[in-house]
C-alpha cells in the first residue's frame, strides 16, 4: 500500500478498520504506536508517523498500544501481491524463515547477499529481517502467554528467542509489561476464544507420528470485511480429502505437515473473525501454522481494494460487486496441492479426491490418534514418499501416475521449490519444463499453492462456460484479452467467474467438473 500521508491521516480521523495491518500510525507524544481504527482520541497531525510495518514502528522506539492491539490485525494485502524481493522476504519471514534458518538461510532461498536483503527492506518496510523476524516473535509469545497454561519459561523458547532474558526484554519493550503480567491479565477478547474453542469437548487426545501429544491453542484470526465463509468452506468442503480433512456443517479441519512436526486445526466462522483451534505437537510452529492458514483462507486481502478495481468493469464487475466478500483459497502445504493438481486432470473434484484418500492410505503419515470423529487419520504422503512410488501401484491412468512420482521427485531433491518466497514466474517456468504439467496445472498451484493474486487460466473449461453465458469470446486468446484489463486481480476475477457456474443451492466457488489434458 503507498504511504499517502492524506489517505492515512484520514483513516486514522476516520477509524478506518480498512487499513489496519497495512499501515501503523506512531503517535510521538505518547511513543506508541497504534492501528487506524484505533478508538483512542485522535491525535495531533504533526506528532503522527506512518510506518509499513508494526516491526519499523517498534524500530523507531515505539511500543504497542494497549487498547487497540496493533499486532492483531489481518497482514498487509501487499506482500501476496509483490513478486519482488521484498514481497518474497515478507512472506518467508511470516512462515518463520529467520527462526529457522536465520538470515543466511533467508537470503540463500532468496538468491541474494545478507547485505543486499537488508538494504532492500530496511528501504522498503522500515525494518531488517531481524527486527521483522524480533516482532514476529513477541506476537507468537503473547499469543500463548495469553491463550495457553504453557511455563512461561517454555513460551521463550517456543517463541523463537533465544533466552528468558531476552524474551522478558522484548515483550517489556514492545507491549510495556511483563510476561507474568500479560498472563495475569489474560484479555477477555482471547477469552472468549478460547470458550468458544471448549465447546468441542475436550481435547481428542490426537498424537503427532513422533508421539508427542497435540498442546492446543485457540486464536481468534482477523480479517477485513466482507469475507464470505459460506464460499470459502463451500469450496474446501467440495475438496476435501477423506483421511486429511473433514467439514461439518461450517466447520473445516484438517491435519498440517509443519517445519517441526505435525498439526491439526479446527476452523469455524465466528462474529468478526474466524475461530481457529490449533493443536500442534512443537509449538515452534505457531507462526508458521498461523501463517499458512490465513493464506487458506485468503484473510489478509484487501475486498474494498478488489471492488475498487474490478466492480466497474462491464463484464466481471456485476459478479464482483454482488459477491464482494469472496476470496481466493489458498494451500496449507505448496507440495500437497501441486500434487492434488496433477491428480485432478482429467477427472472430477470427487473423482481427484478419492485418488488423493488412496495415495494417503498408502503412503501418508498417521496420526496415531485419529482425530475429529475418527475422520482425520493422516498427514498428506510427503514428496520423498511418493517419490520412492512405483507408477504401476497408484491406481491412475500411467502418464498421470508418471507426472505425480516426476513432480515428487523433483519437489524432494530440490530441483524444484514451492515454498511461499519462490520467484513465482521462474516456478511456472520449472513446473511446465516436468512431464505431464501443462499450462493449467502449473497456472493452478501458481494461484493457490504460491499465493499468486494475479492468475488468469483462460484454458479452464468452467472459466471459458462462464465468459461464454457472459456473452464473450471464450476462446483462450480471447479470453486473455479481456482478463488483461483485470490485473492485478485476474486471480478474483477467475475465482468470481468459477462461482458464477455454481449451482445456486450449493456455494463452492469452483465447479471445475472436468479438465483439459495438462
Amino acid at each position: 500500500m503507498e504511504l499517502d500521508p492524506e489517505r492515512i491521516w484520514n483513516a486514522l480521523r476516520t477509524n478506518d478498520p480498512r487499513f489496519d495491518g497495512a499501515v501503523f500510525c506512531g503517535i510521538t507524544s505518547t511513543r506508541i504506536y497504534c492501528r487506524p481504527s484505533c478508538p483512542a482520541r485522535t491525535p495531533k497531525r504533526e506528532n503522527v508517523r506512518i510506518f509499513p510495518t508494526a516491526a519499523a514502528a517498534q524500530a523507531g522506539g515505539f511500543r504497542a498500544c494497549k487498547r487497540c492491539r496493533p499486532d492483531a490485525t489481518p497482514g498487509s494485502p501487499e506482500w501476496d501481491g509483490r513478486a519482488d524481493l521484498v514481497g518474497r522476504a515478507m512472506r518467508l519471514i511470516a512462515d518463520g524463515a529467520v527462526d529457522r534458518e536465520g538470515v543466511p538461510g533467508l537470503a540463500r532461498r532468496l538468491g541474494y547477499s545478507e547485505r543486499h536483503v537488508h538494504r532492500q527492506l530496511r528501504a522498503v518496510v522500515g525494518a531488517g529481517p531481524l527486527e521483522l523476524a524480533r516482532a514476529q516473535r513477541a506476537q507468537t509469545a503473547r499469543l500463548l502467554v495469553e491463550s495457553t497454561d504453557v511455563p512461561l519459561t517454555e513460551v521463550a523458547f517456543a517463541a523463537g528467542f533465544s533466552s528468558v532474558r531476552q524474551f522478558n526484554a522484548t515483550v517489556r519493550e514492545v507491549y510495556a509489561t511483563t510476561p507474568s503480567a500479560l498472563r495475569a491479565r489474560r484479555s477477555r477478547a482471547v477469552g472468549a476464544g478460547a470458550g468458544a474453542a471448549r465447546r468441542h469437548g475436550p481435547v481428542d487426545g490426537a498424537v503427532a507420528p513422533a508421539r508427542e501429544p497435540l498442546r492446543t491453542i485457540a486464536l481468534r484470526l482477523p480479517y477485513r470485511a466482507p469475507w464470505d465463509a459460506t464460499a470459502m468452506i463451500g469450496y474446501l468442503a467440495a475438496r476435501a480429502v477423506m483421511g486429511i480433512e473433514a467439514v461439518d456443517g461450517g466447520e473445516y479441519r484438517r491435519s498440517l505437515r509443519l517445519p517441526h512436526g505435525a498439526g491439526v486445526v479446527t476452523l469455524w466462522p465466528a462474529d468478526g473473525h474466524v475461530a481457529a483451534e490449533l493443536r500442534l505437537a512443537d509449538l515452534r510452529d505457531l507462526p508458521a501454522a498461523v501463517q499458512r492458514v490465513r493464506a487458506l483462507l485468503d484473510l489478509d486481502a484487501d475486498p474494498q481494494a478488489i471492488v475498487d478495481a474490478l466492480g466497474g468493469d462491464p463484464v466481471i464487475g456485476p459478479l464482483v460487486r454482488a459477491a464482494p466478500g469472496l476470496r481466493v483459497p489458498g494451500h496449507v502445504d505448496a507440495h500437497e496441492q501441486a500434487i492434488r493438481a496433477v491428480l485432478g486432470q482429467q477427472v472430477s473434484i470427487r473423482g481427484a479426491a478419492t485418488l488423493a484418500a488412496r495415495l494417503t492410505v498408502a503412503y501418508g503419515e498417521p496420526l496415531v490418534e485419529p482425530v475429529g470423529d475418527g475422520r482425520v487419520t493422516h498427514l498428506f504422503p510427503s514428496a520423498a514418499a511418493l517419490a520412492e512410488a512405483d507408477p504401476a501401484t497408484l491406481g491412475m491412468p500411467r502418464s498421470r501416475a508418471a507426472a505425480v512420482v516426476g513432480l515428487a521427485s523433483a519437489l524432494a531433491s530440490g530441483e524444484l521449490r514451492l515454498d511461499i518466497g519462490v520467484e513465482r514466474l521462474d516456478t511456472r517456468a520449472r513446473l511446465l519444463a516436468l512431464p505431464g504439467i501443462g499450462p493449467w496445472t502449473a497456472g493452478y498451484v501458481q494461484l493457490r499453492a504460491l499465493r499468486d493474486p494475479d492468475v488468469f487460466l483462460a484454458s479452464d473449461l468452467v472459466v471459458r462456460r462462464a465468459l461464454e453465458r457472459l456473452g464473450r469470446d471464450a476462446r483462450p486468446a480471447a479470453a486473455e484479452r479481456l482478463a488483461g484489463r483485470w490485473r492485478p486481480y485476474r486471480s478474483y476475477a477467475t475465482q468470481h467467474l468459477w462461482a458464477s457456474m455454481a449451482p445456486p443451492d450449493v456455494r463452492t466457488g469452483s465447479r471445475e467438473p472436468r479438465r483439459t489434458a495438462a
